[in-house]
């Protein structure tokens, strides 16, 4: 592959800078990623898909799992991949949130990850929560994690093996300091947040 991910996501117009955004977990910060840009983009998301499988090829996996809604759409690709790179097939089945926020298996995908070698996917990770909870079911399921990738990892230093209970690991690395709103510099020099994207437009009707 010549590409690397951020290269991809940038093409697209997927990385945002310089502006105030509130993210998942509902820190504040000033660079985004907007996955939802790139996954249109069908021939952009396989590659990232190639990218994913090409790593595990040689780790005998059976099952990709993900995260919904956007690790959906990595899972699919990612398992047609290793699929054909592997010559055998390789499913890709997803967590859903429950209101708890928890990442449970349902539509009986559970049975397709007992005693099956699994590697977990995420496009991004910013505190790694998702991720664990993804693995957690996988292991609850009866599955055996071979590894955790995300596309591209935000905090390198708190989202690592250990914080996921995984072999871990990123396909590409973009920092993006996420703080508390109560911390946020941004919000104390009274700038805008952005509300097209992210979580901004929840966290101002949360604050009004």
């Amino acid at each position: 592959m010549n590409h690397d991910v951020i290269t991809i996501l940038k093409n697209v117009g997927a990385v945002l800078t310089g502006d105030h955004f509130v993210y998942t977990s509902g820190k504040h910060g000033s660079v985004y990623i907007n996955k939802d840009a790139v996954y249109p983009h069908t021939a952009e998301t396989s590659k990232i898909g190639h990218m994913f499988a090409d790593k595990f090829k040689d780790s005998d996996i059976d099952v990709v799992a993900a995260p919904a809604l956007g690790g959906i759409i990595l899972s699919q690709w990612t398992a047609y991949h290793l699929s054909q790179l592997m010559n055998k097939e390789v499913l890709g089945v997803y967590t859903e949130k429950t209101p708890e926020k928890n990442q449970i298996f349902t539509r009986g995908y559970d049975k397709l990850v007992k005693g099956k070698k699994v590697l977990v996917i995420e496009d991004l990770t910013t505190t790694g929560g998702s991720v664990k909870k993804v693995v957690d079911s996988v292991r609850e399921a009866g599955g055996i994690v071979i590894a955790v990738c995300v596309m591209v990892n935000r905090d390198p230093n708190a989202v690592t093996s250990e914080s996921v209970g995984a072999p871990f690991s990123s396909l590409g690395v973009l920092l993006a300091d996420a703080v508390d709103a109560s911390n946020c510099s941004l919000c104390k020099k009274g700038v805008p947040i952005n509300t097209a994207v992210g979580h901004g437009k929840k966290f101002m009707e949360a604050n009004k």
